[in-house]
């Protein structure tokens, strides 16, 4: 790979050298062209999109230690993950996602990391 970025030691000295030299060097753009569609597709399923939301279930006692974050890919697919800090112990939800919903019910939470994650970081 990258064969056509390295100097070669012999330049070409005439039309049939340089003719060669561009039928490698196509060839090489051509596989190259090729690996980069192969890997674009196979991206598409890697974790591209996250969404956090940090909140307290219980008004007035307590901080935001507990969380809701989504992890997606380019389709929208991926898990939900939640964990409810209790006093007495740590509940955690996974939940997976399909084009940004979910066969299982989702909190209000839930939801908003979802949507935090689809949005993307600029929203």
């Amino acid at each position: 790979m990258f064969k056509f970025f390295k100097k070669n030691k012999k330049e070409p000295e005439n039309l049939k050298e340089v003719l060669k030299y561009l039928k490698e060097l196509g060839k090489e753009v051509k596989d190259l062209t090729q690996d980069l569609e192969s890997f674009k597709k196979k991206s598409r399923t890697n974790l591209q999109k996250v969404g956090i939301v940090r909140f307290n279930p219980f008004q007035g006692v307590g901080g935001n230690q507990s969380f809701s974050i989504a992890l997606l890919d380019e389709n929208n697919d991926g898990i939900v993950l939640t964990s409810q800090y209790l006093q007495e112990f740590n509940r955690v939800y996974a939940k997976p996602i399909k084009g940004g919903c979910s066969s299982y019910s989702l909190s209000k939470e839930e939801k908003e990391a979802i949507e935090k994650a689809v949005q993307g970081p600029n929203s």
